[in-house]
């Protein structure tokens, strides 16, 4: 596939989304099969988000830290249920050093199991109380259908992890991460409407008592599982003897919690916001929030590049990332255009001779906020002062779209067929018996799972939309094919 262009959506989104983090710059394949090698301008998009949700870590309260990536194989048999959970993705070193280990160690996959052994070792008294943890790491998953930033045998992510006098403390830890931490750097920098809700006991991580996600919608209508925040309860509390002496001075376990987000959510902006011509990148998350192309050759071209760096300081010091692409003189004025529509930059700003001249500058924005909107024409001396109010406004543009296209494509249903119709391209709202059997059934037949059961979905209840027996939840559940 040249750079002139991707396949369309309609056509394969598959397709579409796999040559479009190649095109756009964000990825390139790594040396070994399921690993990537993120780009500068992808890994820009982490960093604006990572350190979003860095900073809501720490005003919360957490402390950073940093655990190794070799875990002992024991700690992981420790919590049975973990292990078999994560047992098909484990990859485990054997020989070091030239010589056969005399325990295998587990290249990390999560870390509940060697950070429970030092909870262990740094709590004694219920005056330690919460330990609030959180690390920013890589970790390994053996993946066997690799997809970028999708699904990796390695990729970034943060993992908090929290250990407290009570199910109640701990309970309102995991709700803060998932409400006040994923949904809300979803909201406010993915431009993604997410659905909070808690995951069937069949969907729960392994290991856990209670697992909640944020749940998005692409735009082929799969869902994708943007971030999870896991109530432990004491079972990694007595596999690892985290207890605390109470005022008492009696000794008790400590519950704990678990969360973490991860690059997955760069794969989450691509399908929530990207078209046919490219990427279509969120403001707060472009590494580019404008892009310059001055337009002329020769003296008029080199007259329109100062004028474009001197616009680009003036937008610089409002607070907005910008690029003045005045060093490629070999490229045409329409193929920079045709780029940086495909790199999903926000605004593009024209700028030759005539427009100078005239005093204004002609203003592109990705996509049209207003119906009929194309090209604007905008003076010199504004427009420095008006992109801000231009850049926010695009930012809740894409907000409103992403969440009318989930609407449109959510439907509440009571019959199975109904159901199959619904999860073929989008999301159903169904009633479920909470059976993990029933689950795998309509699974095999439909390819959907369940998502969650949103906290806000209104109480009622009904028949499970397969088997008929009484749903479980006092809510629908919503299902979807997921990525």
């Amino acid at each position: 596939m040249s750079r002139e262009g991707v396949t369309p959506q309609s056509e394969d989104f598959s397709a579409w989304y796999n040559e479009l983090v190649i095109q756009s710059q964000l990825v390139d394949r790594g040396p070994v099969r399921g690993t990537m090698v993120i780009r500068p301008y992808g890994y820009r998009i982490w960093e604006l988000l990572q350190a979003d949700l860095d900073r809501r870590i720490k005003e919360a309260g957490h402390d950073n830290a940093c655990f190794p990536m070799f875990i002992p194989e024991s700690y992981l048999k420790r919590e049975a249920e973990h292990v078999e959970g994560f047992s098909p993705e484990l990859a485990v070193v054997t020989i070091a050093g030239g010589k056969e280990l005399e325990e295998p160690l587990v290249v990390r996959p999560t870390s509940e199991t060697v950070i429970g052994e030092y909870m262990a070792k740094w709590i004694d008294s219920h005056r330690d109380l919460p330990l609030l943890l959180n690390q920013w790491a890589n970790v390994v998953r053996w993946e066997m259908r690799p997809r970028m930033f999708l699904r990796t045998t390695e990729f970034l992510w943060q993992e908090g992890h929290t250990a407290h006098l009570d199910e109640a403390d701990a309970m309102r830890e995991t709700m803060w991460a998932l409400q006040d931490a994923y949904a809300a750097v979803a909201r406010d920098l993915a431009a993604m409407p997410v659905v909070p809700g808690e995951k069937t006991p069949g969907e729960r991580f392994a290991g856990a008592v209670r697992t909640y996600t944020i749940e998005a919608m692409m735009r082929d209508g799969r869902a994708l599982q943007a971030g999870t925040s896991h109530y432990l309860g004491t079972n990694f509390a007595k596999a690892f003897e985290i207890q605390y002496q109470d005022e008492a001075g009696r000794l008790t376990l400590a519950h704990t919690t678990s969360w973490g987000m991860s690059t997955r959510m760069i794969g989450g902006v691509i399908m929530t916001h990207g078209d046919d011509k490219g990427l279509v990148l969120p403001p707060r998350l472009a590494p580019y929030q404008v892009v310059i192309v001055p337009i002329g050759r020769k003296e008029q071209g080199e007259e329109a590049a100062a004028e474009a760096r001197r616009l680009g300081q003036a937008i610089r010091s409002m607070g907005i990332r910008v690029h003045v692409d005045d060093n490629r003189p070999q490229l045409s004025p329409g193929f920079k255009f045709n780029e940086w529509e495909l790199r999903g930059v926000p605004v593009r700003i024209e700028l030759g001779k005539r427009d100078i001249d005239n005093g204004v500058a002609t203003l592109a924005r990705r996509l049209p906020t207003v119906e009929g909107q194309g090209k604007e024409q905008i003076p010199l001396d504004k427009l420095p002062e008006l992109l801000p109010g231009i850049l926010a406004e695009f930012q809740r543009f894409l907000y409103d779209r992403a969440e009318a296209f989930r609407e449109e494509h959510t439907a509440d249903v009571d019959t199975w067929d109904a159901f199959a119709a619904q999860v073929a391209g989008g999301w159903a709202r169904a009633f479920h018996c909470g059976r993990t059997a029933c689950e795998d059934e309509i699974k095999a037949e439909t390819a959907a799972t369940p998502r969650c059961i949103p906290l806000d979905a209104p109480q009622e209840s009904g028949a499970c939309v397969k088997c008929g027996q009484p749903s479980a939840y006092g809510k629908r559940v919503i299902f979807g094919k997921a990525y």
